[in-house]
């Protein structure tokens, strides 16, 4: 018998920790309506997490070029895009606070109106011609990463009559399989929407919402360039950020 240690076979994952229904929100939360028909009818049913949930597919991390972490420039034809220039930067940790490197982060906006560049956007500000809306990344060896963007607008969503969504950036982060998929949003320091915006009220814990909002970080700033805002992530135990998907846990 040949030795299994000799294979090329990658090594079993750990398997994806179960979701702390007490840390994130429950699954109906009339105030956000989508939720009112989104929301399981009935008792939960777990399943353990496959083998093929950890280990892929996983996206190729070998094509990402030099400007895709700099939306200011990776979608412009013919200028800058209006609005104000900010950084985002942060680290991705375990929950040891230990960096992850290699880990792939994607962020996806609106513009500085408020618009997403996606045809089923129909809020009545202007598309920006040099501001596409999405970058990615790899984090370093110490699990830093940095973006370059634009401060995203509020936008009005009909969810009430006079809703309206906080200015707020996308994050999805690839680990190692597709079932490590993890999606949220950041917030920024100061918006008057984010008391008010219905999906961040769902959210029962205080805590897990401030960890969602990003401070104003003067001390990376660019002089007479940008404003910097720095937001870590956590991807497991008490420290974990709260993140919208799989309910298998992360």
């Amino acid at each position: 018998m040949s030795d299994p240690s000799a294979t090329n076979l990658r090594p079993q994952p750990d398997p994806l920790i179960p979701r702390d229904h007490a840390w994130h929100p429950p699954a109906l939360a009339p105030a956000y309506k989508t939720s009112v028909l989104r929301s399981p009818q009935r008792p939960l049913v777990a399943h353990e997490s496959t083998l093929s949930e950890g280990t892929g597919p996983v996206f190729g991390t070998e094509a990402i070029g030099p400007l895709d972490n700099d939306l200011l420039r990776n979608f412009a034809q013919q200028g800058a895009p209006i609005g104000p220039r900010i950084l985002v930067h942060g680290r991705l940790c375990d929950e040891t606070g230990r960096g992850v490197p290699g880990a792939m982060i994607e962020i996806w906006q609106a513009n500085a109106g408020g618009r997403y560049r996606h045809r089923n956007d129909g809020y009545l500000a202007a598309l920006d011609p040099n501001f596409g809306g999405c970058g990615r990344t790899l984090t370093d060896d110490r699990g830093a990463y940095v973006f370059r963007t634009v401060m995203p607008g509020p936008y009005p969503w009909p969810n009430n009559v006079n809703d309206w969504r906080p200015a707020h950036i996308h994050f999805s982060i690839f680990g190692s399989g597709f079932g490590q998929r993890l999606i949220t949003q950041m917030y920024f320091e100061g918006d008057p929407h984010i008391p008010l915006c219905p999906i961040l009220n769902a959210i029962p814990d205080a805590r897990a919402v401030d960890q969602l909002i990003a401070p104003l970080d003067m001390a990376a700033t660019a002089p007479m360039d940008a404003r910097a805002y720095r937001f870590d992530l956590v991807l497991r135990g008490r420290r974990s950020t709260y993140f919208e998907t799989r309910p298998e846990g992360n």
